[in-house]
């Protein structure tokens, strides 16, 4: 009973409280036990189902292809060949809503015996976006602020890019997205490769963003430089995204990957052993 969720006894709950879990045993005449023992009974069992995690299940079919190919890139290979040493990869998003909250009260220092003190209550200062893109081979970093995400906005930062060495004169450069209303679908292959002949968009596959390298740049921002978050308005957030991203440009480092498309096939094997009607549903 206590794995089963309390809607299948017909009760309102989203969980079983110990007291409520020993309630419904008693009245079902399951055990005498107090609920303290029930609570004994259960800490000392495999099974913890007062523990939840969260989960994202597959649903791409093609999900190994696809993943495969991004792992591929990272280890310099394209369809089974390496490539060449002028050809590049890119690995690009969005961080979207991002918030300037200005304190109403400054932060007070830390001291002795006493930690960093900052004041809860804050006043909006508005939302901005901010788009990066990651050179994965070369640790070079391209952003840029804009009011919101979209098309256009993703437009300027491939321009932003692809305009300048060593980019334009590549013979192929792989932009790696995941599947963001910006850049989704095979329209936004047609509209970037029409406008840029030696670029090619490579979509990773639904539910797979922990694969996009430069999700490991936004949140090395996060915590560097965002964190806590107390800007009098939006001009401060934007100065304090790109002068972090100017220092981070002068002591990044490509990033040490390490997760190839064996581990990959690891993870999905074991998915598909737990649960193999839903590993690879659509």
């Amino acid at each position: 009973m206590a794995c089963q969720l309390p809607i299948e006894h017909g009760l309102p709950l989203g969980r079983f409280s110990r007291a409520e879990l020993h309630r419904l045993v008693i009245e079902r005449g399951v055990t005498d036990a107090s609920a303290t023992t029930i609570w004994r009974w259960l800490s000392e069992d495999a099974i913890k189902p007062w523990q939840t995690r969260s989960w994202l299940f597959v649903r791409d079919k093609n999900f190994a292809e696809k993943a495969h190919r991004v792992l591929d890139l990272y280890a310099r290979v394209f369809d089974g060949k390496r490539l060449c040493p002028d050809e590049l990869v890119i690995s690009a998003d969005e961080k979207s809503q991002l918030q300037a909250l200005h304190r109403r009260h400054p932060s007070l220092a830390p001291g002795p015996g006493r930690a960093l003190r900052r004041e809860f209550d804050y006043r909006r200062g508005g939302t901005l976006a901010y788009l990066a893109a990651w050179d994965v081979h070369h640790a070079r970093i391209y952003g840029r602020c804009e009011e919101k995400t979209g098309i256009e906005p993703f437009g300027r930062l491939v321009e932003q890019v692809m305009s300048q060495e060593p980019y334009t004169s590549a013979p192929r450069v792989f932009w790696i997205v995941d599947n963001g209303s910006s850049h989704n679908g095979q329209a936004s292959i047609d509209r970037l490769q029409s406008q840029w002949p030696n670029l090619r968009l490579i979509h990773l596959p639904i539910h797979a963003s922990w694969l996009n390298q430069i999700e490991i740049y936004f949140s090395i921002l996060q915590r560097k430089a965002l964190t806590p978050n107390d800007f009098t308005d939006l001009s401060a957030l934007q100065a304090r995204i790109t002068t972090f991203e100017e220092h981070y440009r002068q002591i990044a480092r490509p990033f040490d990957w390490t997760f190839t498309r064996s581990d990959l096939d690891r993870v999905l094997a074991k998915i598909s052993q737990h649960a193999p009607d839903l590993a690879l549903a659509a």
